[in-house]
Formats: structure tokens, sequence, C-alpha cells
């Protein structure tokens, strides 16, 4: 059995990999080659560490596994040094049932999140899509800018966050220039990325150009929403499981209860757009926006291709199990 650590993770993972992994997975997904279970989210009382277990099963490539995350969020990390998000990808043969890998998942989930809003970028922004605004200066501002310059060569990244210490330290590290406020930040960006832990929209529709797009990322809760009904309203809506959207997602449901929109707002999976099934963006001044949950499918693709690349160059630790 093969453990790759955080640091295992990290290097057998190049971003370039994890977003060519995440492409082929989510189309491999909306052509059935992956079965995705229900997140399940426990909770042991107020102020506990929540756990979440994310489990799915694969096809892909004609291989069988079962992958299963468990997230565990612990929001007073950030006090003790730590990722508010912990746990172990677990990776069985699909025949056998046996185990066959066990990876960081904190790692995981900071490389293939921001992998996929790049996939995203790349498949729905509008040709020419240069400014990026980033809103959040946590571990997904740097993954996110980080995979950004993949499919956005020559970004120029404009930084907000509510901790202005962070921040600064954000902007020293990426070379973005700092704005005062999120209204600034996006006011001529391109693409936004909502990367915070707010439960009150963020933005607004009137401070986004023409043609914008928008990565939300910081909420998969349904009481939870960094984009309030009027942007989500006029956009072209894409997620990436309708399934996980219709239990978790807080831009969607919340203007749904209050009849600002139907149940079949959201345009399309984003695989569903990879694999051809369905057209994106339909306009240069359209905007869009693909809420990104989080799915048991990017972990799993992501963790097979870090054992893969682990493997072939000699990552890792190997027990017998």
């Amino acid at each position: 059995m093969l453990i790759l650590n955080r640091q295992a993770v990290a290097a057998a993972l190049p971003m370039a990999d994890c977003i060519d992994a995440m492409r082929t997975a989510l189309s491999d997904f909306a052509t059935g080659s992956y079965r995705l279970f229900p997140r399940q989210q426990l909770n042991a009382g107020p102020g506990e560490v929540l756990m979440g277990l994310m489990p799915t099963f694969s096809q892909a490539g004609g291989e069988k596994l079962w992958c299963l995350k468990d997230v565990l969020v612990a929001h007073d990390n950030a006090t003790r040094g730590l990722d508010n998000h912990q746990g172990a990808v677990l990776l069985n043969d699909g025949e056998t049932g046996q185990l066959r890998a066990v990876l960081d998942a904190t790692e995981i989930t900071a490389r293939r999140t921001a992998a996929t809003s790049a996939v995203a970028t790349a498949t729905l922004a509008r040709p020419g899509a240069r400014t990026v605004a980033i809103l959040g200066t946590g571990t997904q501002a740097e993954t996110h800018i980080e995979a950004l310059r993949h499919v956005i060569p020559d970004a120029a990244f404009v930084l907000w966050g509510r901790s202005r210490d962070k921040l600064v330290e954000l902007a020293r590290k990426s070379g973005g220039a700092v704005a005062d406020s999120a209204q600034a930040a996006v006011a001529d960006a391109d693409v936004v990325c909502t990367l915070t832990g707010s439960k009150e929209p963020i933005v607004e529709l009137g401070w986004l150009k023409p043609g914008c797009h928008i990565n939300a990322v910081g909420s998969s809760n349904r009481a939870a929403r960094e984009l309030g009904d009027d942007i989500v309203a006029t956009s072209a809506f894409f997620v990436d499981s309708r399934s996980q959207a219709a239990v978790e997602c807080g831009e969607l449901l919340q203007p749904l209860e209050r009849g600002v929109i139907g149940p079949d707002h959201a345009r399309a999976e984003l695989g569903e757009v990879l694999a051809g099934l369905h057209p994106g963006r339909s306009s240069p001044r359209e905007l869009t926006v693909f809420k990104s949950l989080g799915i048991a499918v990017e972990d799993a693709a992501a963790a097979i291709r870090a054992v893969k690349n682990a493997t072939d160059r000699g990552l890792g630790q190997r027990i017998d199990w």
C-alpha cells in the first residue's frame, strides 16, 4: 500500500497534471464513468470539528476503484498554524476491495479545487480574459492564483480580503495588486474567484463588467452563499454536480425558495460542457457562474493521478497491509 503525505502529494501532483486530471474526470463523470454518492456531513455539536464523508466509484480508463475522502473542518485551525481542512483520501481496488493508497486530503483538496476552477475558467470565460479578482486570502487563494496562471498565462491578479496582514502577504508572494474593497477588486475583472467563508453575498451585480465569469467556491452549505439572488438569476449558471447542488448549494437553494429562480436554473454540469453534451457561454457579454461545491469525483481523479506519478517517480512510502 502506498502512503503519500502532504509533501509527497504536492510533489506527485503538479498543478498542470491536476488540471488535466480534472478536465478528463469531469468529462468522464458526465458520460457515466463515475458514480457519485451523496456527501455525508456529520456534526457532533456546536463548536465541534465537522466531518464529511465523500465516496465515489470509478470505472474510468477501465480500472475499477472505490474512493473515499474523509474531510474534517476545524475552523479554529488558523490559530494553530494549520489548514482548516484535514483528513485522508482512501483508494480501494474495485474488484478485491483491498486498500491501495492513503493520501493526505488537505493537499488533494487544495489542488483539485483550484484546478477545477481553472478548467471552468478555460471553458466558460470569454476569450481574451486577463484580469482576475481573487476574493479571499486563505489556502485556496494561493492555489487559485497558481492554477489560473496555467490557463491565463498573462493574468493580472487583483486581491481583496478582510485580513489586511494576510492580504499584503498574499500580494507579496503572488505579485498581485491589493484592492481596498471587494467592489474595487472586481470592477475591471474578467474572472472573479470568491474564496471566502462568508455566509452572505460579498459581490453585487452592479459591480461586475459585462461578460464576467465567476468561480464561486467558498461555500458548500444551503445556509451560506457568496453571490446574491440578482447575480444568480441573471447568470448562465453551471455546477459540478446537479445532485449535490440540489442539497448543498445556497446560491441556488435560497433564491429558489423565494421564487426568484426555477428548479432548472442550473444550465448544465461543467462536465457536460467539456464532453460536448451541452453548450457553455452563449455570448461575449453573458455573465457566467461556475458553482464549485467540490465532489468526490475530483478527489478520486486527483488521487489516481498522484498515485500514478508517485509510482513512476518513486515518491511516498510503501508498507505491507
